[in-house]
């Protein structure tokens, strides 16, 4: 089946179906790693948004469900320049073809994703729909520039946990992760410290502090940290935590933790989606290359005047990637350092926040 691309600026784009076959409108972002579609499909934070890869070949290596990051596909739809219908892996379970269909998710193939990817640098991440050959274009078009891009949504209630899940680690410490989206490797991860109890992201310090828990995790998670609804839980319920408990953010969770200190947010051009971020650490001087996937970022300015200090740049905007506080245990990065898929250069921050809980 053959449909169009159709970009809010009038661009429209032809291409092949595979997948599912329908009309969906969301965000247009595009992520630079060269594997790891399978975790990115499934990555809450990218709820709302249609996502491309630089990547020419995507599929070859099938579907892998040790790879799945959370219980469904996420994005709204999967551009791609050339989809793989034969993989060849010995953990491939099914072909990316017939993932997406499971969840009712189109893909769109055979389109240049590297001169999309120029545009979208140049002129910003872009509303878009990806819609089926017999659709008219012009009122395409028309619903893509009167709709309101995806992040004007709590999109955090649409990916968090609905109910407390506990899940039983490997020490004796005991967390609790605000769930705003999480991935599954951050949960394994901090399982590795101890055990873990996921609550919906408007839980209240109340209600996290009955549990008792040696520190808090805030997750990853989709949409704008600065939403009204967001403001007025998670960012509420960490700003009464500041002096209460150990905390560290991953992401989302480390925007939330910087408005919690007074900080301020801002939209990225077109973000920060991939696994090659070089990020500086400004304690110690070390250069990491992280995986990242991120639309907003803390303003340093803000951050500078609030209660944080910054203690990770980004080296290729400078934009903030790390912060603690003056003087409680809070640490927060905003790369992910459990990195599904990416370099697994960073999964210290974990021991540090366990030691820092310890205290």
């Amino acid at each position: 089946m053959r449909g169009s691309l159709v970009l809010e600026d009038g661009t429209v784009v032809q291409g092949e179906f595979f997948g599912e076959v329908k009309s969906i409108f969301g965000e247009l972002v595009f992520n630079t790693n060269m594997t790891g579609y399978c975790e990115a499909l499934t990555d809450p934070s990218y709820c709302g948004q249609i996502l491309m890869m630089t990547y020419p070949l995507i599929g070859n290596y099938g579907v892998d469900s040790s790879t799945i990051e959370s219980e469904r596909i996420q994005v709204r739809g999967f551009v791609v320049r050339e989809a793989c219908s034969v993989p060849n892996h010995p953990y491939s379970k099914q072909t990316l073809d017939d993932f997406l269909k499971q969840y009712g998710i189109p893909g769109f193939s055979r389109v240049d994703t590297r001169q999309l990817t120029i545009k979208t640098r140049e002129r910003g991440t872009m509303r878009a729909a990806i819609t089926p050959e017999n659709n008219d274009i012009e009122s395409t078009l028309k619903i893509v520039q009167e709709t309101p891009f995806p992040d004007s949504n709590n999109l955090v209630a649409e990916v968090s946990c609905k109910s407390r899940i506990a899940h039983k680690g490997k020490s004796k410490q005991k967390f609790v992760l605000i769930d705003c989206g999480v991935k599954l490797n951050i949960i394994r991860e901090a399982m590795n410290y101890g055990d873990v109890v996921q609550v919906p992201y408007d839980t209240s310090s109340d209600d996290i502090l009955k549990i008792k828990p040696d520190g808090v995790i805030i997750s990853n998670g989709p949409g704008n940290p600065a939403h009204p609804e967001i403001l007025a839980t998670s960012v509420k319920t960490v700003n009464e935590l500041l002096n209460r408990l150990p905390i560290l953010g991953i992401c989302l969770g480390h925007q939330i933790i910087g408005l919690a200190m007074g900080g301020k947010t801002f939209k990225l051009k077109f973000g920060h989606r991939g696994g090659n971020q070089p990020v500086k650490d400004l304690r110690s001087g070390r250069v990491h290359i992280t995986s990242q996937n991120h639309g907003f970022a803390l303003d340093a300015e803000s951050v500078e005047k609030s209660s944080a200090i910054i203690t990770h740049l980004n080296l290729n905007d400078n934009t903030v990637e790390g912060i603690t506080h003056k003087e409680m245990p809070i640490l927060s990065v905003q790369y992910h350092p459990e990195a599904c898929p990416g370099p697994h250069d960073n999964k210290y921050i974990f021991n540090e926040f366990a030691r820092m809980a310890r205290r």
